[in-house]
């Protein structure tokens, strides 16, 4: 086995930051309570002087326009299952770590995606993506690989041979959800991991407690080393709160992003395509209060799809038409109706399958609204005017609705609105059946009984058409022309 660790090690910040370009933003981390003090802080904001652990009203004394949040511990549980979720696109075998990190065990996906060094590129550069510092090292087991991350190293551990050695130098510190039994040490002299192995271990489990030694033994892989695996949801809702209140729709692009590439990695994971979305605006509520506290963006595909640039595209192009009534505090995105999608596409020469292209009638769509866009979708009916209707919804959702059988036969392009009599045009020039026929006899119990032996003909000017003889009257009835094939 091999276990990946994902270490976040901003989290408290980036739940809030990643939302944004908020580089040149002062903006902090509080811990809250009745003597607040600084927990983390962007860089801007560490120019000025503020620094961990430093009194809230000092911080303020320091740059007045810093703008502050309490830690949101829920809002960080939220961003790792994001995490979590994105990456089951590479391993189903995921689970949530101690302290702000995500574990995968890739072992069997080393083939699929290049090897370990293309497959740790890849990640760290998704991981970033979706707007997170990140420190990342591999390992047998996974609390060395936790031990690993934390410290920074970046040599990897392919052999659990080597584990011991390599464990050895890193602080206690690096050791998750330790911290009694670390201190405890530290008060003793005992710093590294190297040196706590080297304690008598009945003395070592009287001083500090099972627990502790347990997790040596897990790190060095000298027992099992379980992990809770994590379930992704059956459904993607992603949620993004924004530092400051957002008023130019421009603004919110950059969330949007975000959240497209969390669900891109949910869509490939579980193999599918999405067929609709759904764009929530939170809103301040005292602002907001008299028409609700969110404003709905909902959006149809054309087809199922996953392309995080295709679906970035037309959202940025769907909320371009969207008034904001006030301010917007935070975004989520939902994915509607999904259905199975093939995997990637490779293209023969490098790159191929990196091209991305939006579908035109997602962009119309986008830009001039649903409603000025319909398709043509079949319904389960022979006669031929009645075969077909015209729907603004998209052509995924009514696939997925029901599944109509089209007749094997052959139909013109060009469908006329009222069949017209050929009459003695027909009869006094030469017309060449090249198909047929073929009968269609259906709505007796309508109404509209019909009763019709259709045949592809070429007219005497060479075109070819979609004629029948009307048999309601038997085999003399008279001749109609129906439609143009192209």
């Amino acid at each position: 086995m091999l276990w990946i660790c994902v270490l976040l090690p901003e989290l408290p910040l980036e739940v809030f930051t990643r939302s944004q370009a908020a580089a040149a933003m002062r903006f902090a981390i509080t811990t809250g309570g009745h003597h607040p003090r600084i927990l983390i802080a962007t860089e801007a904001a560490r120019q000025c002087g503020i620094a961990a652990q430093q009194l809230v009203s000092a911080a303020y004394a320091l740059t007045p326009d810093i703008v502050l949040r309490e830690r949101d511990v829920d809002a960080e549980a939220s961003a790792l299952r994001g995490v979590a979720t994105w990456l089951t696109q590479f391993t189903p075998t995921v689970s949530i770590g101690n302290d702000s990190c995500v574990l995968a065990e890739i072992g069997g996906s080393l083939r699929l995606f290049g090897g370990l060094r293309a497959l740790l590129q890849q990640m760290r550069d998704g991981v970033r993506t979706l707007g997170y510092s990140v420190q990342m090292a591999c390992a047998p087991t996974a609390t060395a690989a936790q031990c690993f991350a934390r410290a920074g190293h970046r040599q990897p551990a392919m052999r659990r041979e080597d584990l011991a050695r390599m464990l050895a130098p890193l602080p206690l510190a690096c050791l998750p959800g330790e911290e009694e039994a670390i201190a405890l040490l530290r008060r003793a002299g005992v710093t590294t991991f190297g040196q706590a192995c080297q304690l008598p271990r009945d003395a070592l489990v009287r001083r500090v407690g099972k627990s502790f030694v347990a997790m040596l033994d897990r790190a060095r892989d000298l027992v099992p080393d379980p992990q809770t695996p994590f379930v992704p949801p059956a459904h993607y809702r992603g949620r993004l709160e924004l530092p400051v209140p957002v008023t130019e729709v421009e603004a919110l692009g950059f969330a949007v992003h975000r959240l497209v590439h969390e669900l891109s990695g949910w869509l490939l994971g579980r193999g599918l395509g999405v067929c609709g979305l759904e764009l929530s605006l939170e809103h301040e509520h005292y602002l907001h209060a008299r028409s609700g506290a969110a404003t709905s963006v909902p959006f149809a595909l054309a087809s199922p799809a996953r392309d995080a640039t295709h679906l970035t595209s037309v959202l940025r192009e769907r909320l371009a038409r969207v008034p904001l009534p006030a301010p917007v505090q935070s975004v989520v995105l939902a994915s509607g109706i999904t259905a199975p999608l093939a995997g990637r596409n490779l293209g023969l020469l490098p790159g191929d399958n990196e091209l991305a292209t939006v579908p035109l009638l997602d962009r119309l769509r986008a830009r001039l609204g649903e409603d000025a866009v319909t398709c043509i979708a079949p319904l389960d009916d022979h006669r031929p005017e009645r075969a077909w209707q015209h729907k603004t919804t998209s052509v995924g959702r009514e696939r997925a609705r029901a599944a109509c059988t089209l007749p094997r036969g052959p139909r013109p392009v060009w469908l006329l609105a009222e069949p017209q009599p050929l009459g003695a045009t027909f009869e006094d020039k030469p017309w060449i059946l090249r198909d047929g026929p073929e009968r269609i006899e259906a709505g007796w119990w309508d109404g509209g009984d019909i009763r019709r032996d259709y045949h592809v003909a070429e007219s005497p000017r060479g075109e070819m058409l979609w004629i029948y003889r009307d048999s309601v009257y038997g085999p003399d009835g008279e001749w109609f022309l129906h439609g143009i094939f192209a």
